[in-house]
Protein backbone atom coordinates (compact mmCIF):
# COMPACT_ATOMS: atom_id res chain seq x y z
CA UNK A 1 0.00 0.00 0.00
CA UNK A 2 1.27 3.01 -0.59
CA UNK A 3 1.42 5.90 1.83
CA UNK A 4 0.23 9.47 1.58
CA UNK A 5 2.26 12.33 2.99
CA UNK A 6 -0.06 15.00 4.18
CA UNK A 7 0.62 18.36 4.40
CA UNK A 8 -1.21 21.04 7.22
CA UNK A 9 -0.72 24.60 6.60
CA UNK A 10 -1.50 26.82 9.87
CA UNK A 11 -2.38 30.29 9.46
CA UNK A 12 -1.22 32.64 12.35
CA UNK A 13 -2.73 35.94 12.97
CA UNK A 14 -0.62 38.39 13.93
CA UNK A 15 -1.71 41.45 15.63
CA UNK A 16 0.53 44.48 15.54
CA UNK A 17 1.10 46.11 18.19
CA UNK A 18 -1.05 49.14 18.99
CA UNK A 19 -0.43 52.73 17.69
CA UNK A 20 -1.88 54.55 20.69
CA UNK A 21 1.27 52.94 22.66
CA UNK A 22 4.49 52.39 20.32
CA UNK A 23 5.01 55.00 17.86
CA UNK A 24 6.93 57.41 18.98
CA UNK A 25 4.78 60.20 19.90
CA UNK A 26 2.70 58.36 22.02
CA UNK A 27 5.12 56.73 23.93
CA UNK A 28 6.46 60.21 24.72
CA UNK A 29 2.97 60.55 25.84
CA UNK A 30 2.73 57.49 28.24
CA UNK A 31 5.95 58.19 29.78
CA UNK A 32 5.03 61.46 30.55
CA UNK A 33 2.44 59.81 32.73
CA UNK A 34 4.86 57.55 34.04
CA UNK A 35 4.19 54.70 32.39
CA UNK A 36 7.65 53.86 32.21
CA UNK A 37 7.37 49.72 33.28
CA UNK A 38 9.00 47.90 30.48
CA UNK A 39 6.10 45.56 30.44
CA UNK A 40 3.73 48.38 30.09
CA UNK A 41 5.14 48.28 26.17
CA UNK A 42 5.57 44.90 25.74
CA UNK A 43 2.16 43.13 26.40
CA UNK A 44 1.22 40.42 23.49
CA UNK A 45 -1.99 41.93 22.41
CA UNK A 46 -4.13 45.28 22.49
CA UNK A 47 -7.05 43.47 24.22
CA UNK A 48 -5.10 42.13 27.43
CA UNK A 49 -2.92 45.77 27.42
CA UNK A 50 -6.09 47.39 27.70
CA UNK A 51 -7.91 44.85 30.11
CA UNK A 52 -4.75 45.29 31.89
CA UNK A 53 -4.38 48.64 32.63
CA UNK A 54 -8.50 49.61 32.68
CA UNK A 55 -8.65 48.80 36.34
CA UNK A 56 -6.11 49.28 39.31
CA UNK A 57 -5.27 52.73 40.85
CA UNK A 58 -3.49 54.35 37.81
CA UNK A 59 -6.90 53.33 35.78
CA UNK A 60 -8.50 56.69 35.00
CA UNK A 61 -4.38 57.82 34.15
CA UNK A 62 -4.86 55.13 31.95
CA UNK A 63 -7.84 56.11 30.35
CA UNK A 64 -7.51 59.29 30.32
CA UNK A 65 -3.67 58.53 27.96
CA UNK A 66 -5.89 56.24 25.70
CA UNK A 67 -8.83 58.34 24.98
CA UNK A 68 -6.00 61.50 23.96
CA UNK A 69 -3.06 59.18 22.66
CA UNK A 70 -6.13 57.98 19.97
CA UNK A 71 -7.81 61.34 19.12
CA UNK A 72 -3.64 62.61 18.46
CA UNK A 73 -3.19 59.98 16.12
CA UNK A 74 -6.61 60.77 14.14
CA UNK A 75 -5.61 64.66 13.71
CA UNK A 76 -2.07 63.67 12.65
CA UNK A 77 -3.08 61.42 10.15
CA UNK A 78 -6.38 62.57 9.12
CA UNK A 79 -5.70 66.08 9.40
CA UNK A 80 -2.35 66.81 9.34
CA UNK A 81 -2.45 68.44 12.80
CA UNK A 82 0.64 68.40 15.11
CA UNK A 83 -0.58 68.83 18.81
CA UNK A 84 2.08 70.17 21.06
CA UNK A 85 3.25 67.36 24.08
CA UNK A 86 2.82 70.08 26.69
CA UNK A 87 -1.08 71.06 25.28
CA UNK A 88 -1.74 67.35 24.92
CA UNK A 89 -0.62 66.84 28.92
CA UNK A 90 -2.94 69.63 29.78
CA UNK A 91 -5.96 68.55 28.13
CA UNK A 92 -5.51 64.66 29.32
CA UNK A 93 -5.35 65.76 32.93
CA UNK A 94 -8.32 67.75 32.55
CA UNK A 95 -9.98 64.06 31.15
CA UNK A 96 -8.74 62.40 34.56
CA UNK A 97 -9.96 65.14 36.30
CA UNK A 98 -13.66 64.22 34.83
CA UNK A 99 -12.80 60.93 34.85
CA UNK A 100 -11.72 60.51 38.54
CA UNK A 101 -14.81 63.60 39.68
CA UNK A 102 -17.83 60.64 37.98
CA UNK A 103 -16.54 58.05 40.31
CA UNK A 104 -15.98 59.66 43.42
CA UNK A 105 -18.69 61.50 45.34
CA UNK A 106 -15.95 63.36 47.27
CA UNK A 107 -15.09 66.74 45.00
CA UNK A 108 -11.97 66.78 43.16
CA UNK A 109 -9.40 69.76 43.86
CA UNK A 110 -9.01 71.58 40.36
CA UNK A 111 -6.03 72.77 38.84
CA UNK A 112 -4.59 76.21 38.70
CA UNK A 113 -5.77 78.03 35.46
CA UNK A 114 -3.69 77.49 32.47
CA UNK A 115 -2.83 80.39 30.32
CA UNK A 116 -1.63 79.97 26.57
CA UNK A 117 -0.74 82.43 23.46
CA UNK A 118 -4.08 83.37 21.71
CA UNK A 119 -3.89 82.53 18.39
CA UNK A 120 -7.93 81.30 18.08
CA UNK A 121 -8.43 83.39 14.54
CA UNK A 122 -7.00 82.69 11.51
CA UNK A 123 -5.56 86.19 10.66
CA UNK A 124 -2.67 88.55 12.09
CA UNK A 125 -2.45 88.50 15.75
CA UNK A 126 -1.06 91.71 17.18
CA UNK A 127 0.32 91.64 21.21
CA UNK A 128 0.76 95.03 23.04
CA UNK A 129 2.24 96.00 26.19
CA UNK A 130 3.61 99.25 28.14
CA UNK A 131 5.95 99.22 30.99
CA UNK A 132 7.16 101.24 33.63
CA UNK A 133 9.95 99.98 35.57
CA UNK A 134 13.16 101.11 37.44
CA UNK A 135 13.86 103.96 39.79
CA UNK A 136 13.38 106.65 38.44
CA UNK A 137 10.52 104.83 36.48
CA UNK A 138 11.01 104.38 32.72
CA UNK A 139 8.07 104.34 30.58
CA UNK A 140 7.96 102.20 27.43
CA UNK A 141 5.36 99.98 24.85
CA UNK A 142 6.33 97.36 22.63
CA UNK A 143 4.17 95.30 20.18
CA UNK A 144 4.57 92.18 18.27
CA UNK A 145 2.55 90.58 15.05
CA UNK A 146 2.41 87.44 14.13
CA UNK A 147 0.48 85.05 11.64
CA UNK A 148 -2.02 82.34 13.35
CA UNK A 149 0.42 79.72 13.65
CA UNK A 150 3.31 81.86 15.39
CA UNK A 151 4.92 83.46 12.58
CA UNK A 152 6.87 86.05 13.46
CA UNK A 153 6.50 89.13 11.41
CA UNK A 154 7.15 92.04 12.77
CA UNK A 155 7.93 93.76 15.80
CA UNK A 156 8.07 97.62 17.63
CA UNK A 157 8.98 98.98 20.67
CA UNK A 158 9.87 102.18 21.96
CA UNK A 159 10.57 104.82 25.16
CA UNK A 160 7.98 106.62 26.03
CA UNK A 161 9.46 110.44 28.04
CA UNK A 162 7.72 112.13 30.72
CA UNK A 163 5.41 109.92 32.09
CA UNK A 164 5.37 107.20 35.01
CA UNK A 165 1.32 106.45 33.89
CA UNK A 166 0.64 102.52 33.10
CA UNK A 167 -2.49 103.42 31.75
CA UNK A 168 -0.81 105.76 29.03
CA UNK A 169 2.01 103.73 27.97
CA UNK A 170 -0.88 100.87 27.58
CA UNK A 171 -2.77 103.14 25.44
CA UNK A 172 0.14 104.16 23.29
CA UNK A 173 1.12 100.68 22.56
CA UNK A 174 -2.23 99.49 21.35
CA UNK A 175 -2.19 103.10 18.95
CA UNK A 176 1.36 102.70 17.65
CA UNK A 177 0.53 98.71 17.43
CA UNK A 178 -2.88 99.50 14.87
CA UNK A 179 -1.14 102.29 13.02
CA UNK A 180 2.15 99.81 12.02
CA UNK A 181 -0.96 97.04 10.64
CA UNK A 182 -2.46 99.87 8.50
CA UNK A 183 0.61 101.15 7.24
CA UNK A 184 1.90 97.31 5.88
CA UNK A 185 -1.48 96.89 4.30
CA UNK A 186 -2.73 94.66 6.91
CA UNK A 187 -6.31 94.24 6.42
CA UNK A 188 -8.06 91.75 8.96
CA UNK A 189 -6.23 92.11 12.32
CA UNK A 190 -7.08 90.96 15.99
CA UNK A 191 -5.01 92.91 19.10
CA UNK A 192 -4.81 91.50 22.60
CA UNK A 193 -3.64 93.17 25.17
CA UNK A 194 -3.26 92.37 29.34
CA UNK A 195 -5.13 95.68 30.44
CA UNK A 196 -8.32 95.51 31.34
CA UNK A 197 -8.74 99.06 31.72
CA UNK A 198 -7.57 99.63 28.05
CA UNK A 199 -10.03 97.17 26.77
CA UNK A 200 -12.70 98.81 28.95
CA UNK A 201 -12.05 102.27 27.76
CA UNK A 202 -11.94 101.74 23.96
CA UNK A 203 -15.15 99.16 24.27
CA UNK A 204 -17.22 101.67 25.70
CA UNK A 205 -18.43 105.28 25.98
CA UNK A 206 -16.14 107.50 27.98
CA UNK A 207 -16.34 111.12 29.60
CA UNK A 208 -14.31 114.14 26.97
CA UNK A 209 -12.73 114.84 29.95
CA UNK A 210 -11.00 111.89 30.73
CA UNK A 211 -6.96 112.43 30.53
CA UNK A 212 -6.63 110.44 27.75
CA UNK A 213 -9.74 110.93 25.95
CA UNK A 214 -8.04 112.24 22.69
CA UNK A 215 -5.42 109.26 22.62
CA UNK A 216 -8.44 106.85 23.61
CA UNK A 217 -10.57 108.60 20.64
CA UNK A 218 -7.95 107.98 17.89
CA UNK A 219 -7.68 104.03 18.73
CA UNK A 220 -11.55 104.08 18.32
CA UNK A 221 -12.04 105.86 15.30
CA UNK A 222 -9.19 103.32 13.60
CA UNK A 223 -10.81 100.55 14.99
CA UNK A 224 -14.41 101.65 13.53
CA UNK A 225 -12.45 102.02 10.21
CA UNK A 226 -10.96 98.75 9.66
CA UNK A 227 -11.39 94.83 10.23
CA UNK A 228 -9.65 95.44 13.37
CA UNK A 229 -11.06 94.21 16.82
CA UNK A 230 -9.00 94.64 20.42
CA UNK A 231 -9.45 91.91 23.29
CA UNK A 232 -8.11 91.36 26.65
CA UNK A 233 -5.77 88.38 27.36
CA UNK A 234 -3.92 87.45 30.13
CA UNK A 235 -0.56 88.32 30.95
CA UNK A 236 0.71 84.74 31.15
CA UNK A 237 -0.34 84.68 27.40
CA UNK A 238 1.29 88.05 26.70
CA UNK A 239 5.19 87.75 27.34
CA UNK A 240 6.42 88.47 24.07
CA UNK A 241 4.66 92.02 24.04
CA UNK A 242 5.93 91.92 27.54
CA UNK A 243 9.34 91.73 26.21
CA UNK A 244 9.52 94.03 23.31
CA UNK A 245 7.59 96.51 26.11
CA UNK A 246 10.99 96.54 28.59
CA UNK A 247 13.11 96.52 25.67
CA UNK A 248 11.62 99.93 24.83
CA UNK A 249 11.69 101.27 28.24
CA UNK A 250 15.41 100.35 28.56
CA UNK A 251 15.95 102.13 25.38
CA UNK A 252 16.52 105.75 24.32
CA UNK A 253 14.55 105.33 21.06
CA UNK A 254 11.41 107.03 20.47
CA UNK A 255 9.84 104.43 17.79
CA UNK A 256 11.52 101.60 16.49
CA UNK A 257 10.64 98.81 14.38
CA UNK A 258 12.07 95.14 14.55
CA UNK A 259 11.73 92.86 11.19
CA UNK A 260 13.33 90.23 12.89
CA UNK A 261 12.60 89.16 16.45
CA UNK A 262 15.41 90.27 18.83
CA UNK A 263 17.94 86.80 20.06
CA UNK A 264 16.52 86.81 23.36
CA UNK A 265 13.17 87.12 22.33
CA UNK A 266 13.15 83.61 20.29
CA UNK A 267 12.50 81.11 22.96
CA UNK A 268 9.26 83.06 24.03
CA UNK A 269 7.97 82.95 20.06
CA UNK A 270 8.98 78.78 19.90
CA UNK A 271 6.95 78.56 23.15
CA UNK A 272 3.95 80.26 21.88
CA UNK A 273 3.85 78.80 18.39
CA UNK A 274 4.25 75.30 20.12
CA UNK A 275 1.05 76.17 22.53
CA UNK A 276 2.27 75.69 25.55
CA UNK A 277 0.71 76.56 28.80
CA UNK A 278 1.89 78.37 31.70
CA UNK A 279 0.04 78.20 35.05
CA UNK A 280 -1.56 81.21 36.10
CA UNK A 281 -0.44 82.89 38.77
Amino acid sequence: MRSRLYHFSITVKWLPPPPVRDCRFSSNIWQQLGFVDHGFFNEATPHNWIKKHSAGTLSSTFLAGLWWTWRHRNLMCLNNEFWSLPRIMFNLHSSMLAINSAFHSAPVQLPGRLVRWNNNSNCVVLNVDGSCMGSPIRAGYGGILRNSVGFFLQGFSGFIEETTDILFAELTTIHRGLLVAIEDGIEVLVCYTDSLQSVTLLTNSISRYHAYAVLIQDIQDLLSSTNFSIHHCLREGNQCADFMAKLGAISNIEFARHTSPPHELLPLIRLDAMGTVFPRA
